[in-house]
């Protein structure tokens, strides 16, 4: 069974847009990932919803139809309480959740255009538009918000690793080697026997597992090698066939992959028993690339190590704090004002090098 049809009976609205269905099975085709796929389905399924109750024809549907689909998304009650539109909301979905839904009704309404069947897009994108005064950028539909990402404090990761040190040894050699290697929920579970290198204390992360399609092999340190050799003698008495390494151990899924959304449970659970509710799947990335940056390592290095294509999205997710940044001005600062001082202090040093000013000129009694 198709990846389309499971969609389509999951949302069955996209049955009745013919052209919905030809435009998800394109996507299918041209080899995007499944939960890439699902979330297309999703957003363009929410969309047809809002049509067919305004009745609208979504091939005549304007920037106004499109305008009434934004404000639904952002007065939209939101699952985890007050959140995100505005501080006073207390409604609405993220920023990044309404950007993640607009985007399928954009590449729908592109599709539209190159088959013929509209002359326009009525959802914006930002662009770039040299000539244009002030940035050169023009807005886009909804604009978007650059928040810093959330990592723990020193406390909060102590209490969080206090917690993990009872857990069972796949748990702990998988948030070991999350942070270690900073790798993605979908590229740790999808992790396999033969993608380590224990002799090198690598791991190879597969394109086809990535985000952006991009292999890279990464190393982990000592003490997580050790967790993962002993997991690995635990993994022989679950299964010898070589395969995917990280296995379920419930009753019901034995010897079974470790689902994306079973991990996402432990690492909430993991998070509410330290107290620590807002420690997800994705902060052990955002903390190794910051950790990585306090270390003196140069963006493209970090990028590499994270399988970014541009550093501009390394950028992205490399917290610095107030306290961080404080500390490398004042370790600039100190170094700059010694040479001041220094050249101050230097009474031979020749005038050109002061800029060619009198004493009396540059420091007047």
């Amino acid at each position: 069974m198709s990846a389309t049809s499971i969609l389509v009976a999951k949302w069955p609205v996209l049955t009745r847009h013919q052209h919905a269905v030809a435009w998800l099975q394109a996507w299918e085709d041209l080899g995007r990932a499944p939960r890439t796929l699902d979330a297309y389905a999703r957003g363009l399924a929410e969309y047809l919803s809002l049509c067919e109750r305004e009745a609208v024809d979504p091939l005549a549907a304007g920037r106004t139809h499109v305008a009434v689909f934004v404000r639904e998304l952002t007065s939209r009650p939101h699952q985890r309480g007050a959140n995100v539109v505005s501080i006073e909301s207390g409604a609405g979905l993220a920023n990044p959740t309404i950007q993640q839904r607009l985007v399928p009704v954009r590449l729908f309404y592109d599709f539209l255009m190159e088959e013929g069947l509209r002359d326009s897009n009525p959802v914006g994108r930002g662009r770039y538009t040299p000539g244009r005064r002030g940035s050169g950028r023009q807005r886009g539909l909804v604009p978007r918000f650059s928040k810093l990402p959330w990592i723990p404090d020193e406390r909060q990761w102590l209490d969080l690793l206090d917690v993990a040190r009872r857990e069972p040894v796949r748990n702990r050699v998988m948030l070991a080697l999350a942070y270690d290697a900073a790798l993605r929920r979908e590229e740790l579970c999808s992790l396999r026997t033969d993608d380590l290198d224990p002799a090198h204390r690598t791991v190879r992360v597969r394109a086809e597992t990535t985000k952006n399609r991009l292999e890279r092999v990464v190393p982990y340190s000592a003490p997580t090698g050790v967790l993962l050799t002993e997991y690995l003698a635990h993994r022989a008495r679950i299964s010898r066939a070589r395969g995917p390494l990280f296995l379920s151990e419930s009753r019901r899924n034995h010897g079974q992959p470790l689902s994306l959304w079973t991990w996402s449970k432990v690492v909430r659970r993991l998070a509410l028993a330290a107290g620590v509710e807002r420690f997800s799947t994705h902060t052990t990335r955002h903390l190794c690339l910051t950790d990585l940056a306090r270390m003196g390592w140069e963006l493209h290095a970090i990028a590499t190590f994270a399988g970014h294509r541009h550093t501009d999205t390394t950028l992205q997710y490399i917290h610095l704090s107030g306290r961080d940044l404080a500390e490398k001005l004042k370790s600039g600062m100190d170094h700059i004002h010694s040479w001041r001082v220094q050249m101050l202090a230097d009474a031979d040093m020749p005038q050109a090098v002061m800029g060619g000013a009198r004493d009396d000129d540059r420091f007047p009694v």
